[in-house]
């Protein structure tokens, strides 16, 4: 059922996408500037005055084991460290049959090259520690933090021995394990390499917990098809158990009136659905004759969408935030006439979307109406305040911007061009404890994480 009006955080966000864009309002931040990385003095990113910046643990550089980094940095969390240290947990969306990266032996798959770094850093972005910590896994695009101190990772792939190779890709016959789930990262032990196969095999992207309910919300990003929304309830409360359990039920969204309804379009301003949720049959379908990956990784989707599941363009980024997950759909919404059709399942600049757990409504929080305000939003988190932090993943220079529940749209970070690197975008924005510091990652072709901090209570961060 669709809603004619919006209300609560956000409601001048809605509106005014589909008006021209949010209110490009004063943030307190000021200008954009050239900042010298404290590491070295080179010029990575342009920030408001006030503030400072550190990149540390690049591609190339060493573990504290003497292991190598690997590239690809993607999704993040921060969680509270001795001595007002931040300990991260770090994504690597590393495909192909590479080979994983530290010790093979402790590996789900040694033939696979993604998987998590766990690092202890200052506030100031100085590497106290750096391991890894989950490896063998493959495209480890974001994840989320866990209320029990845990970070949960996604792989965006169902690669493996039994699917055909994906377009351009190759490998997947030298791959000893099935690929496509999540898998639980404690930061207090190590990760037992044990996927959660009853939260499905598909392109997972991200996962948002909500502690009230136990549930755990997943998007799913298929780039060149549909892409649902999820929700996995396990067994038992992770919380209550001390870690998230498999063996219990993945459902997909679904509007509650209209089935298989195709929310990757444009929305009308302050779009509301009220919503319910389809059971996934076969969440971790077996392959047989090595089919092709255009339908292995469509293998869990169809099956929400033959019961009336919606759909959305490449669902990315999520948070939990105060009983909403807020979601990202990167190519959903309309193309404007000045913009290139992108690449891959949906023909807008992005939608960010906002499900209430208490009430089952699904709003629309933003629409894109052009790439200039906002190109192709991808990783979220959110600020004390209340503000969304949008990671850019477009065409042209990339962004961090701020969302505000007053409607306003705002920069707050631009990456300097790397030369011969042209799709090198921002990823795994996170916030460390008490909100000193804001660590972001920088995905390129030699990745590397930095730490940004300053005055905050300037603006709407």
């Amino acid at each position: 059922m669709t809603a004619a009006g919006v209300a609560g955080p956000f409601a001048g966000v809605a509106c005014a996408g589909r008006q021209g864009g949010a209110q490009a309002a004063p943030s307190g931040y000021g200008p954009l500037r050239p900042a010298r990385d404290l590491r070295d003095g080179k010029v990575r990113l342009h920030l408001p005055e006030g503030f400072r910046y550190r990149s540390f643990s690049a591609a190339g550089e060493k573990f504290s084991d003497g292991s190598e980094v690997p590239g690809r940095h993607d999704g993040m969390a921060a969680f509270s460290g001795p001595r007002d240290s931040a300990i991260l947990v770090r994504n690597h969306e590393v495909g192909g049959a590479v080979g994983a990266f530290g010790d093979r032996e402790r590996a789900y798959d040694p033939m696979a090259g993604g998987g998590t770094s766990t690092l202890r850093v200052t506030r100031q972005g100085e590497v106290i520690r750096a391991t890894p910590s989950l490896t063998g896994t493959m495209l480890n695009c974001s994840g989320g933090p866990m209320a029990w101190r845990a970070w949960v990772s996604c792989e965006e792939t169902v690669n493996g021995p039994d699917v055909a190779d994906a377009p351009g890709g190759e490998g997947n016959a030298r791959l000893t394990q099935k690929h496509g789930y999540i898998f639980e990262v404690p930061l207090d032990r190590a990760a037992t390499a044990r996927p959660i196969r009853a939260a499905g095999r598909f392109a997972h992207e991200s996962a948002a917990f909500d502690p009230s309910s136990g549930a755990l919300y997943l998007t799913e990003d298929d780039f060149a098809h549909p892409s649902g929304f999820y929700r996995y309830l396990p067994p038992k409360h992770p919380v209550l158990a001390g870690k998230l359990l498999d063996g219990g039920r993945l459902q997909m969204l679904a509007v509650a009136d209209a089935e298989r309804a195709d929310l990757s379009l444009g929305q009308r301003p302050g779009a509301a659905y009220a919503t319910t949720w389809v059971d996934i049959d076969d969440p971790d379908p077996d392959f047989r004759g090595r089919p092709a990956y255009s339908e292995a990784v469509q293998a869990v989707s169809r099956q929400g969408r033959a019961k009336g599941a919606a759909i959305f363009a490449r669902l990315e980024g999520a948070v939990y935030h105060q009983g909403v997950v807020y979601f990202v759909s990167t190519q959903g919404g309309d193309t404007s006439p000045a913009d290139p059709m992108p690449d891959g399942f949906g023909k807008g600049r992005g939608q960010v979307w906002a499900y209430e757990t208490w009430s089952g409504t699904l709003r629309l929080v933003y629409e894109s109406p052009r790439a200039s305000v906002l190109d192709l939003p991808d990783n979220i988190t959110v600020s004390r305040r209340g503000t969304l932090v949008l990671c850019e993943d477009g065409d042209g220079d990339n962004y961090l911007r701020g969302l505000t529940k007053a409607g306003q749209l705002f920069d707050f970070c631009r990456l300097a061009p790397i030369a011969g690197d042209p799709g090198a975008e921002f990823a795994g924005s996170t916030f460390g404890p008490g909100g000193h510091t804001l660590y972001v990652n920088v995905q390129a072709r030699q990745g590397r994480s930095f730490a940004i901090w300053g005055p905050w209570e300037r603006g709407l961060f």
